[in-house]
């Protein structure tokens, strides 16, 4: 078996008893070796992400495939996002604690200790366990030869812990655990003192956005449901179908969650259907439809339109969104389309639509509370590149837009040449464009050229939005 492989007979979830500490669900008296690779695993998707092989939302569907017990689920994201949101401090602290850096081979052996150090400073597991069980990890990785450097390095950990948490960040990075080109940007963008709320806010949990579905209950009806098994929910004023609970839960414990009763979606999401203001008989094109939770908000409306076009790049998107529509019991007519909406060969000659909705591919830099890995894998090149795609897709689908048609711009970005930028610069191109207010006073900052909300304000994500309209003629 090669090194960072998984030997089978490996335990590195024993002893858990820590779980009551953070809120997670606590195990029944005797539990033990449910999983035996939860630790190892998590190792070698972190290793993942920090290599950029993978994002989060691409790695965790597959770790869960392993751990079948929603306990497991909530201790390996707890730890996962414990991590990532100190991951500067962490390496910072690991380095210290090592007299040489680890050899290449032994980079999943390296995720193994943030892990562990992650767990030691937030309290996630008793400390004697989060040692055991890490150890119990690197022998899984067929790293034998480490075990015994990783128990040392976790036990002078475990001792010093007070003396770690005291050490003064050596750069801005550190101090707010984001890549420095960002912090940079942010107080560009904002100032030092918005920036650094941002940054900080980046480094929260964020709260757990349902979306209910109107066809199917009303949100007084299921507030009522979740207050009956213990859960408080917030209604959102201006976001018809949102409720909000303060802390996150496994979905398959929402009620009616596996037939679509209910879905999970940022309330800043939620308000992109409000803005498209869709009215019976249009047609209505998602442009980059995927992951679909947008589309499939545009169904819940009930309302009847001419056509419901959904477009995305990716064959294997477009396929998850049909069959998440189909859990949703959804039978409305959609037109699926596989392409890239920004190219002229996409569409055929003559095709208008009356409402267009472009969630653009942007930076993501407003959801990394929610997203944390984000930090770690956005790169400053990637910006220009972004940037020139999102000018592409506005072109394009502008030119389908039918007079006095509404196109509604939005990104979950919080940086200014993605969202009010990128707005100004489309306006000076289309002069048959015009700029619609964003009619949610409530939602952000006017920013000239759209309506910006930062992450954790009013709890939502950091999102922007811009109502484009073309004049009739």
């Amino acid at each position: 078996m090669r090194a960072g492989q998984l030997a089978p007979d490996s335990d590195p979830t024993r002893g858990r008893q820590g779980h009551q500490r953070r809120g997670l669900p606590q195990r029944p008296p005797g539990f033990a070796r449910v999983n035996q690779n939860l630790r190892a695993r998590l190792a070698l998707l972190l290793d993942g992400l920090r290599q950029g092989r993978e994002t989060s939302l691409e790695a965790l569907p597959k770790l869960d495939r392993h751990l079948p017990d929603a306990r497991d689920r909530a201790l390996a994201r707890a730890m996962l996002y414990a991590c990532l949101r100190g991951i500067e401090r962490y390496e910072r602290w690991l380095h210290d604690l090592l007299e040489r850096p680890l050899p290449n081979a032994a980079a999943p052996v390296e995720s193994v200790l943030l892990l562990a150090l992650a767990s030691l400073d937030q309290g996630i597991d008793g400390a004697h366990a989060v040692v055991s069980a890490s150890v119990d990890a690197i022998r899984g990785l067929e790293q034998p030869g480490l075990a015994g450097l990783g128990n040392a390095v976790l036990r002078r950990a475990q001792r010093e812990l007070a003396q770690l948490r005291a050490l003064p960040p050596r750069t801005d990075a550190e101090r707010y655990n984001h890549p420095t080109w960002l912090i940079e940007r942010l107080r560009r963008d904002w100032g030092a003192d918005q920036a650094a709320a941002i940054l900080q806010a980046n480094n929260e949990p964020a709260p757990l956005w349902l979306r209910v579905n109107r066809q199917r209950a009303n949100v007084s009806d299921y507030r009522a449901k979740l207050a009956e098994q213990g859960l408080d929910a917030a209604l959102a004023p201006g976001l018809p179908d949102a409720l909000c609970l303060a802390d996150s839960l496994d979905v398959l414990q929402l009620p009616g969650f596996p037939d679509g009763l209910v879905s999970v979606q940022d309330g800043a999401a939620q308000l992109a259907v409000v803005l498209l203001d869709l009215q019976p008989g249009q047609r209505v094109l998602d442009a980059c439809a995927a992951p679909g939770g947008k589309l499939s908000h545009i169904l819940e409306q009930g309302i009847p339109l001419a056509q419901v076009q959904a477009c995305d790049v990716s064959a294997a998107r477009l396929s998850r969104m049909q069959e998440n529509l189909q859990r949703m019991q959804f039978t409305a007519t959609i037109d699926w389309l596989q392409a890239d909406a920004g190219s002229a060969k996409a569409f055929a000659p003559g095709t208008q639509f009356e409402r267009i909705l472009l969630d653009a591919p942007c930076t993501g830099t407003g959801v990394i509370r929610r997203h944390p890995d984000i930090r770690l894998l956005r790169k400053p090149g990637q910006v220009q590149a972004l940037k020139q795609t999102q000018a592409r897709l506005l072109d394009r689908l502008f030119a389908l837009l039918a007079p006095g048609g509404r196109l509604v711009y939005a990104t979950c970005s919080v940086l200014q040449e993605e969202n009010a930028g990128q707005v100004a610069a489309f306006l000076e191109r289309q002069a048959d464009a015009w700029l619609r207010p964003v009619d949610a006073d409530w939602f952000g900052r006017d920013t000239g050229f759209g309506r910006q909300n930062l992450p954790g304000e009013q709890g939502l994500d950091g999102f922007f939005y811009a109502v484009l309209k073309r004049r009739a003629s």
